[in-house]
Parts: C-alpha cells; structure tokens; sequence
C-alpha cells in the first residue's frame, strides 16, 4: 500500500526556518571569531614555499645555460703556401686569441673582429666540435707604394685593393713608383686608378711570363704614365735589382697608338736577355734595355702568357 506524505504545517515551517536561523548565526559568529592574522600568515607562508620552489627550477636552468661552454682552437682552413707564421698571428690577434668559447656567437664575434683584415675576402667563420675554422680568399700583394708624408708603405693585389703593410721578403712584389697619391684609400678599398693599373698590370704580366723575370725587379715607374710629364719619354719603365733601366713604354695594349714594338716582342726581348745572360745586368755589363723598336727576329713567347687576369675595372 502507498505511503502517505506528510503534510508540514506552517507553524513548523516557522519552527523550522527559525531553527536554521539560529544555526547559521551561530556559525557566523564562529567564523567572526577565527585569528584571521594567522590564518593570512600561514597563506602567505605556503605562497612563498610554492614560488620558492618554482624559482628554484627556473633558477637551477638558468645556471645550466649559462655554464661556460667548451673552448677549441682557432683553425685557418685552406691557408696558401706563401702564407707564413707572421701572417696567421696577425690574423689571430685580430680575432682575439687562438682559442674560443665553442658557441653561436663566437662566429658572429670572429666575423665581426675580422671584418677590417684587409688580406683576407669572403670571410667565412664556422663553429665545430671542437675548433673555430676561419676561411677566406687570400689577398697576395703584387705591388707596394711608399707614402712618403706618412713614411708609410702600403700593398695593393691584383684587384687594386690596398692592404696594410707588413715585410713579405719571399714574394716578388715590385715598387710601383710615380702613382699620383691624391686621395690613399684605406686598407680593403680599392685604389682603382689608371697609373696604378697599369704597373700592376705590367707586374703580373711579367709573372705570367717567367716568375723568375719578375724576382729581378725592383720597380715600376709610372710618373710619366700616358706621357702627361713629356710626351716624348717612355710612358712606363723598370729598374731591375741590380740597377739596369729597362724602357718599356705604353702601358699594356695601347702599343700601336705610339708605333711601339707590340707587347708580345717587349716581352720576347725581355726574357730572350735574361735567358742569355742569366741576368738582366748581364754581370753590370748591361746599363739600359730599349723594348720600344719593333724587331723581326724574336723568340716570340707563347701567346697564352698574354691572356692574363688585368686588373678588374671597379664602378
């Protein structure tokens, strides 16, 4: 049989919210009474042990990265055989030292350190296992010219591009005297100019032929370059190491504007007397060689020696 629901009469539902009343008053004054001081201390602790603890954590990663990473040596990769010792230090004390932290940005650091080094161009820094490998393309000076109001001296390569001077005994660089100094560029720029090209040009022609041909020479003077002292001197010529004039004239190319002997038979000439005489001073018997009159019989060169690497034309 179904149970009956009891039915609350409204006297005690009135009992019975006054009873909650009562309960609900009691517990707020038992909460009014809680030491809220201590409570917010103890908060307050557990707050700081919990961002203690995570702080702790960040911090403990934080030294892991910043630890100091392995060192390696700094390695010149691909250094040509003219290259010497003196030449390498020079450049590691630009570097800043021999020896590095092994990170990403030591190569930036090098990169940056090395940017003024006017004997090395496309500089390339890599960072390995173990080293920090510096390439580049090596600048060999054909050229010096001495900057007589700084008494200074200063390189140029086969691109006119000037570098800073240190003794290079074992290489067969020339002299070029004569060059008009109105404005020296700076180590790295290029000393694009006509006068200068042109004993350049002459120098590595000379190489091409015979390097031994080029070992003989002291010097290019070009002061007279396109004739602009006196028309009626030779343009260009040479002194040898021991000390004989040798008249070259217009500068490469321009051999027929003059009625010159063409470049092949200057150059014939030329190393048909070294080869006789095993000097261009024939033992000092020799004072002056003239290259500027066309001859027929020559020992003509071979016409490759001709098609050599000019100076490249800058904008």
């Amino acid at each position: 049989m179904a149970r009956k629901s009891r039915k609350i009469s409204l006297k005690e539902r009135i009992i019975s919210w006054k009873s909650n009343r009562r309960a609900r008053e009691k517990r707020i004054a038992a909460i009014r009474s809680w030491n809220w001081v201590a409570i917010v201390k103890v908060a307050a602790v557990i707050c700081f042990l919990a961002g203690s603890g995570a702080f702790l954590r960040y911090a403990e990663g934080y030294v892991q990265s910043v630890t100091p990473a392995g060192e390696g040596s700094l390695i010149l990769v691909g250094v040509p055989e003219w290259v010497k010792l003196d030449l390498q230090n020079r450049v590691a004390q630009m570097a800043g030292g021999t020896r590095f932290p092994l990170t990403e940005e030591t190569a930036s650091v090098l990169a940056r350190n090395l940017a003024p080094m006017s004997w090395l161009a496309d500089l390339g820094v890599r960072v390995t296992h173990d080293s920090v490998r510096v390439s580049g393309r090596w600048r060999k000076p054909v050229a010096v010219i001495e900057i007589r109001e700084t008494a200074s001296k200063i390189y140029v390569d086969q691109d006119l591009v000037v570098m800073d001077y240190m003794p290079m005994p074992h290489l067969p660089i020339v002299e070029a005297e004569g060059v008009a100094l109105n404005v020296v560029p700076l180590p790295g720029q290029v000393f694009d100019q006509g006068d200068l090209a042109a004993a350049v040009t002459l120098a590595l022609l000379l190489n091409r032929r015979d390097p031994a041909l080029l070992e003989q020479i002291a010097s290019i003077d070009v002061s007279n370059f396109k004739g602009q002292k006196n028309p009626r001197e030779p343009h260009i010529t040479m002194r040898s190491k021991d000390g004989v004039q040798i008249i070259w004239g217009a500068e490469f190319g321009e051999y027929a504007k003059y009625a010159e002997a063409s470049d092949n038979e200057k150059l014939a000439k030329l190393c048909t007397h070294y080869k006789d005489f095993g000097s261009l001073g024939a033992q000092g018997s020799v004072k002056y060689i003239n290259l500027l009159f066309p001859q027929d019989k020559l020992h003509q060169p071979i016409e490759k020696y001709l098609q050599m690497d000019r100076p490249r034309s800058h904008p």
